[in-house]
């Protein structure tokens, strides 16, 4: 679905607000995806992201009316994804279970090109050691790692999604990446694992 314009954002943003049911469906699917797959990032499996992308829209639509547009829509439910997810973690030891599959291809693709059971033993091992580190990281580290590497917002961008200062998310995203690169040293990634944009 393509990105709405600042104008068509604003019209659906009005007609959600007046409860038009149209809008309310057209309000879901287009952010549903996007809510998803960061609630993915987030929780590390889809049943808590599934869950998660549920909460994201009742709150979404319990607060919609009070949303002034300041920001865009997309940013403002980025905001209530990490916050959801954030309080989950506080409220209870929000267990994140491990899955078989990638989280993110780019962050730790092999340069393997042949299946063969050992590359695909050694593939399941690294992605097992990716979770176990990513998991390691305190739900903000891994809020701003995700939001960065994973959707590559700007640093502004997840500034304005955590309601943080700027100075305060590079020091967040400079940590958690010092705490990745310890816990992975054994592997060798492409350089395009850094702090700033």
């Amino acid at each position: 679905m393509m990105p709405l314009m600042v104008d068509e954002e604003q019209e659906l943003l009005q007609r959600v607000q007046k409860d038009e049911t149209p809008a309310l469906q057209e309000f879901v699917e287009r952010y549903k995806k996007q809510i998803y797959f960061l609630a993915l990032d987030l929780t590390g499996n889809h049943y808590d992201a599934e869950d998660l992308s549920q909460d994201v829209f009742l709150k979404a639509f319990n607060a919609v009316k009070k949303f002034r547009g300041d920001s865009k829509l997309s940013s403002w439910l980025h905001r209530i994804t990490v916050n959801t997810y954030l309080d989950e973690r506080r409220k209870k030891s929000f267990r994140i279970m491990k899955i078989n599959e990638p989280m993110d291809q780019n962050f730790h693709e092999l340069a393997i090109t042949d299946s063969t059971p050992q590359t695909d033993l050694e593939r399941k091992r690294l992605q097992q050691e990716i979770d176990q580190a990513l998991n390691s990281l305190s739900p903000q580290q891994k809020s701003v790692f995700v939001l960065r590497h994973y959707k590559d917002l700007k640093l502004r961008e997840i500034a304005d999604v955590l309601q943080l200062s700027e100075g305060t998310v590079k020091s967040v995203l400079f940590r958690a990446i010092r705490k990745l690169q310890e816990a992975l040293s054994s592997y060798r990634f492409h350089p395009g694992l850094e702090e700033a944009q």
